[in-house]
């Protein structure tokens, strides 16, 4: 049994597919957003692309998912829809210069 992931729902808009994933339950938000993001980006053969702008939300409130909140103190559980988009999950002006 596996106590220290989750099977999620990952759904990704651009490509219109979903994915059956297991995520781990003891890391940020923004550590998962990095590895599905990879892992989709080799998926999709480079269509989707991992950069700096991928969210996480909720995918059935919509809600954005806090980069710095552990996956385990989130409402992610298994067989949670999740969904992974670019968006401003970052702060917008931490990028301007």
């Amino acid at each position: 049994m596996l106590n220290d992931k989750v099977l999620v729902e990952l759904i990704v808009p651009v490509l219109e597919e979903s994915y059956d994933v297991y995520i781990p339950i003891n890391k940020k938000i923004g550590n998962v957003i990095i590895l599905l993001s990879k892992v989709i980006t080799d998926l999709s053969g480079g269509y989707f692309v991992a950069n700096e702008k991928n969210c996480l939300y909720n995918g059935d409130t919509g809600d954005l998912y806090s980069i710095d909140e552990l996956v385990k103190n989130t409402d992610i559980r298994n067989g949670s829809k999740i969904i992974l988009m670019w968006g401003d999950c970052y702060g917008f002006s931490r990028f301007r210069r």
